[in-house]
């Protein structure tokens, strides 16, 4: 890191493969070594076994940390991409980065230490931060105090709601066809603003969008991390996103198409550190956006825990997810923290289920994933240096991971599959995911009056009038 920092990049690529090497040879040493492995197990089993009981549920203190350490590679692309994304809503990038390796820290410990038998792991939420720099931000001209302000009640609400009976009410109250077409129109809303930072679409005035320069040479470098993104998780190789971002940022620093900043530093100062603005945010003309926060973040949260509980088999023979609401409670009070320390929602990483599949077992392996978020507080430098071409390509990947489930939507009923394609269509079109939400709950309603099947939830009913509403007053 010295040598890195002190000299440039291509003057010391045989000290990075060096340094790459002896890491490679420490870890496959200490793999080989029996006494070094049966040393730190029992190290691990005996100073944390009495807590998260993790030979109860079948695993060790070895197996936790490789567990921990799996999600971590595949959730780690938040710590450049948060940044970037809030950065275009005004907020301070180096203020977003260190809010967002502490929020994810602390709401992992959280995770770890109150639902101690959820092996997850918790990040400001791809989707949700988008929503906030280009819908809020950007879209409707709120400050990043405004805006943060109501982050924080939303995760209040969320709080209190999973608090109460009110939380498996909601969960059982929304249909799966629109839960699917909401978060697979958020992808295509994270893929339209990858596309627009990587350059793959231009302004055109008669059509809106045309293809960007296909000559620009970071375009095709961001198209070939998109590239083996795919092919690495083809592949089954872990952490294939950062890996992609960071090996082709490394080709335009050498080649002289990007500029690198360093390595290391320390962390650049909380500039958004308890600034949120709740006069704003407790306005009636917040609170579409108020709703549109918690929604979110409440149904992604128990979508992604249903996910993982499957993985996990934490799904008893009655049907119920057990110690859920301990993660819920987590997962709502992470939010309410990240607000606080000055980044956008925190939720729960569907990218936990690597971690689970690798043994992780327990909330040892949140505290290891929040460990290695924490010393990504000193590589700011690093951050700042990714072409946002780069960036772009990883956005588009991960929209492709929201779109896929649309394959679960009962495309037999169209009733049912006509309101989710509609809120995947209107998310990007009207640039807005609260809109792509009112109009597939005011769709869907309108759809059941029409064909008399008015036996669905009351709260199909409430979401689609106040859609309504906030349409009128709009």
């Amino acid at each position: 890191i010295f040598f890195i920092n002190r000299y440039k990049l291509s003057s010391c690529i045989p000290c990075i493969l060096f340094a790459l090497y002896n890491v490679y040879f420490l870890v496959t040493s200490l793999k080989r070594s029996i006494k070094v492995s049966s040393l730190i197990n029992t190290l691990g089993g005996n100073m944390l076994d009495k807590y998260f009981d993790y030979r109860k549920h079948k695993t060790d203190f070895k197996t936790e940390v490789i567990a921990g350490t799996s999600t971590f590679l595949t959730m780690a692309y938040i710590m450049f991409l948060n940044p970037v994304i809030l950065a275009d809503g005004g907020f301070d990038f180096g203020g977003v980065f260190t809010a967002t390796a502490l929020a994810t820290a602390l709401a992992c410990f959280i995770a770890a230490f109150y639902a101690k038998t959820w092996p997850v792991g918790l990040a400001p939420g791809m989707g949700i931060n988008a929503f906030i720099a280009y819908g809020v931000c950007l879209g409707m001209n709120y400050t990043p105090a405004e805006a943060l302000g109501a982050v924080l009640v939303a995760g209040v609400l969320f709080l209190i709601i999973s608090l109460t009976p009110i939380r498996a009410w909601l969960i059982n109250s929304i249909p799966k066809s629109l839960k699917l077409g909401i978060g697979a129109g958020i992808g295509l809303f994270l893929g339209m603003i990858g596309f627009e930072i990587m350059g793959l679409t231009a302004d055109h005035p008669v059509t809106l969008v045309t293809l960007g320069n296909l000559g620009n040479p970071l375009l095709l470098l961001g198209a070939g991390a998109f590239i083996s993104m795919i092919v690495m998780e083809k592949m089954k190789i872990k952490g294939n996103i950062i890996i992609g971002i960071v090996a082709f940022s490394a080709i335009a620093w050498v080649t002289g198409l990007g500029q690198f900043n360093g390595v290391t530093s320390m962390p650049p100062p909380m500039t958004h550190l308890f600034t949120f603005d709740l006069g704003a945010a407790l306005s009636a003309s917040m609170a579409t956006v108020i709703f549109t926060l918690f929604f979110i973040d409440f149904f992604d949260t128990a979508g992604t825990l249903t996910s993982v509980a499957n993985v996990a088999g934490k799904i008893g023979k009655d049907g119920k997810i057990q110690d859920i609401d301990k993660a819920m409670l987590a997962d709502s009070s992470s939010t309410v923290v990240g607000a606080l320390l000055g980044t956008s929602t925190v939720t729960t990483y569907v990218e936990s289920a690597a971690g689970i599949k690798a043994g992780g077992r327990t909330g040892m392996t949140s505290l290891v994933i929040g460990i290695l978020f924490l010393a990504c507080l000193f590589f700011s430098p690093l951050a700042t240096s990714l072409p946002k071409e780069i960036d772009g390509a990883a956005l588009i990947y991960i929209a492709t991971l929201f779109v896929r489930n649309i394959v679960d939507i009962e495309w037999d009923d169209i009733a049912e599959s006509g309101p989710a394609i509609l809120a995947m269509i209107a998310m990007p079109f009207t640039y807005s995911i609260s809109h792509g939400i009112a109009l597939a709950f005011i769709s869907y309603a309108a759809i059941k009056i029409c064909t008399g099947k008015l036996n669905v939830s009351p709260a199909i009913w409430v979401i689609a009038i106040a859609s309504v509403v906030s349409f009128w007053v709009a």
